[in-house]
């Protein structure tokens, strides 16, 4: 039976660090700032905002959330990014995806300055992270990481198997991987026999995005299993991508859905708010 890697535990350490470190660095004359931008009336975006906004306020972090409505122009939006990239008191800005299909999420996201970037998608922060350079890192890959050091899982030498390329989850969990001297091979969708590549991992991420996609049947005797899918099953609960009940019974250590990648996510988003801010105040 699997060790269960309590994801909502380890946030809430991470978290109380952080305040700590925020708490030193107001008494130093720095407030670390998020500003948060959200375009539309998707209800699913705007429970994610006001999660950051809660989560902000409760470790000392200043927040700023800037709600517009769906027919807001792609031009205002930019200008706006423009005013927080100037602000002094604000060190990290995040537009919330999706946004409405008249703004294009590339200019966007090219627009925010790489230097408060703290989602880490602008391509600088990519590139940097692609040639092994700090920077700001995608925050669900990184609160992987953060969550497998925590556990004290080292991935040196381990085979690491990603189900899932996206830019958001897929691709930076696999580089970031590779910089802990994992090695790694990167499954999808469309990649045959997956079972066969996945029984020879020590560790599994799985971010595809299809409900229960992984089962027992994928793993090796006691790997570890990260699950970041977020899913509706049939009954309308919440499941990951991974089978839980028959994966526990196979593997060594599994995050559950929810409560295992999910609360790291916003955490590390936190994290690198407070790293920006510290970067800022150091120049």
């Amino acid at each position: 039976m699997a060790a269960i890697i309590d994801g909502k535990a380890i946030a809430k350490d991470i978290r109380t660090e952080l305040k700590e470190e925020i708490d030193a660095m107001k008494a130093a004359g720095t407030t670390p700032g998020l500003a948060v931008v959200i375009v539309g009336d998707d209800p699913a975006s705007h429970t994610y905002v006001n999660s950051k906004e809660k989560s902000s306020k409760e470790i000392g972090i200043y927040s700023e959330v800037h709600r517009f409505p769906a027919d807001f122009t792609e031009e205002a939006l930019l200008e706006k990014v423009d005013e927080l990239n100037r602000d002094k008191n604000i060190h990290g800005i995040l537009v919330q995806l999706p946004l409405p299909k008249h703004i294009s999420e590339d200019k966007v996201i090219d627009a925010i300055s790489p230097e408060k970037d703290v989602d880490g998608f602008h391509p600088v922060n990519v590139g940097k992270m692609v040639i092994g350079k700090d920077s700001f890192y995608s925050c669900t890959p990184y609160g992987i990481m953060k969550m497998l050091e925590k556990e004290h899982i080292s991935l040196e030498g381990k085979h690491v198997v990603v189900i899932g390329r996206s830019n958001i989850v897929g691709k930076p969990a696999a580089l970031l991987s590779l910089m802990n001297n994992a090695t790694v091979t990167i499954c999808h969708s469309r990649t045959k026999d997956l079972a066969a590549i996945t029984r020879q991992a020590d560790v599994v991420i799985a971010a595809v995005g299809i409900p229960n996609y992984v089962t027992a049947d994928h793993l090796k005797p006691g790997a570890v299993v990260i699950d970041v899918g977020i899913n509706r099953n049939e009954e309308g609960k919440l499941c990951g991508d991974v089978d839980f009940n028959s994966a526990k019974e196979v593997a060594g250590a599994i995050t559950p859905v929810p409560g295992g990648v999910g609360p790291m996510t916003i955490t590390m988003l936190l994290y690198n708010t407070v790293k920006s801010a510290k970067a800022f105040a150091a120049k």
